[in-house]
């Protein structure tokens, strides 16, 4: 992994920044985060890439309000980011 910007998808329609910063801020610090309304998914952006993979390594694939998360490295396109291997 080369960043700290991670992409977290499947996320259940009720999910907030708050509760997911909450959720990630146990792997570290977490220095932004960003829920795309009604898409189910959203950024998490860590202070370390340790930590984001920390965090990914931990928590993907694991439950969180009934729905397995899906995390990846975020990827840079021209438009900003997206989850790897989606959304182009």
């Amino acid at each position: 992994m080369q960043g700290s910007k991670l992409y977290v998808g499947n996320l259940h329609y009720a999910v907030t920044i708050e509760s997911l910063k909450e959720l990630f801020s146990n792997y570290g610090e977490v220095q932004n985060v960003n829920i795309v309304e009604g898409k189910g998914f959203g950024f998490v952006e860590m202070t370390t890439q340790l930590e984001a993979e920390k965090a990914k390594k931990a928590l993907n694939g694991s439950d969180f309000k009934g729905r397995a998360l899906k995390i990846n490295e975020a990827q840079p396109t021209k438009g900003g980011f997206k989850g790897k291997g989606r959304f182009r």
